[in-house]
């Protein structure tokens, strides 16, 4: 295989990465999310032990996503990364944090230290997801670059459009997480969760016509790929599926409950996860549809970003076993942590 392809394998490995990541780690930042709206300790609980067996891998993402970038596009890596400092160490530092949160709150003395641990936790949950919306805003905004270098200023990440990306971001993760637990809960949690879901589902799909809006005019690139023919014909599916998918979205919450109890409900309550799931997997597609085949917006190509050849080649093969390996893993966990999570089941 050419330089070329591998490099172009390992955008999509890369991109698939994060995006995983932003699907599993979204819906447990996004139970942090909805912690302020969840009444009474033991519905927090509860919302807390439907994710308590796969939090932790659901982060492994995160890392093969950065350590993808670092080896088989350095040149990205050394232009985004000072780009996002602030942002990215902020966030680190608030996932850490609220892991922390997340195992104290089990193990507080007294109603008090619980409450503070709970605080801890939406905190933390909150200043990650919001910091990951900005650094995404950041990088699809532009970055300036020079002789191969980070030529922008201290806080160029910190702008209108990174913090639209950043609120839009919370709302993601809320939508996912609210029907994270309508998919893993009953009764009455799972009617707080309903209502949860309308609300941020709604707010979600504002956040993304806003985006969806304003993306064409960051960059001419941008604007090429949704206005002009025949590219527009590759792009205009896309709306047209969000459109569908928010209309299935909404009438699978107003199913909820109506139906009497038999086998299969299970999979039938996580038909509004799917289409969470579908809406931020059609978001990623739109900017991969404007970015393409750029890496570093709007100058660096994914080829130009790539190591050597060798480089990539030695990482791939390494990635080709350990990617089953994780998939494999993470896939059992879900599987033997399968089904409805009842008060007073879960992690202690």
């Amino acid at each position: 295989m050419s330089a070329e392809t591998i490099a172009t394998i390992w955008a999509f490995l890369i991109a698939t990465a994060v995006f995983l990541y932003v699907c599993m780690d979204g819906f447990d930042l996004g139970i942090g999310i909805l912690f302020p709206w969840i009444r009474g300790r033991e519905d927090r609980d509860l919302a807390v032990n439907t994710v308590a067996p796969v939090w932790d891998g659901n982060e492994t993402w995160l890392i093969l996503g950065g350590g993808g970038l670092f080896g088989v596009f350095p040149l990205a890596y050394s232009t985004i990364l000072p780009a996002i400092y602030i942002p990215i160490i902020v966030m680190l530092l608030a996932l850490v944090f609220r892991g922390v949160a997340f195992e104290m709150r089990f193990r507080a003395a007294n109603d008090v230290q619980r409450r503070r641990w709970d605080w801890c936790f939406s905190g933390g949950s909150y200043v990650a997801t919001f910091t990951q919306g900005i650094a995404l805003g950041a990088l699809v905004q532009g970055i300036r670059v020079e002789d191969r270098a980070y030529a922008g200023g201290w806080w160029d990440w910190l702008s209108p459009f990174s913090l639209v990306t950043g609120c839009a971001l919370l709302a993601g993760y809320g939508m996912l997480g609210a029907c994270w637990l309508v998919w893993k809960t009953e009764g009455e949690m799972q009617g707080q969760a309903q209502a949860l879901a309308r609300r941020m589902g709604g707010l979600t799909l504002a956040f993304i016509a806003l985006v969806s809006a304003v993306v064409p005019f960051l960059l001419p690139q941008f604007r090429d790929r949704w206005f002009d023919f025949p590219l527009i014909l590759a792009a205009l599916p896309v709306p047209v599926l969000v459109v569908a998918l928010a209309l299935t979205y909404f009438r699978a919450l107003g199913r909820l409950g109506t139906a009497a109890p038999r086998r299969g409900v299970v999979w039938q309550d996580g038909i509004p996860f799917a289409c969470a799931l579908g809406l931020f997997f059609l978001s990623y597609t739109g900017l991969g549809i404007s970015m393409w085949p750029m890496i570093v917006p709007p100058d660096i190509t994914i080829w130009e970003a790539a190591s050597p050849r060798s480089s990539q080649l030695f990482m791939l093969v390494g990635a080709a076993v350990l990617i089953p390996i994780i998939l494999a893993y993470t896939a059992y966990a879900y599987w033997i942590f399968r089904g409805k999570v009842k008060a007073g089941q879960g992690y202690h």
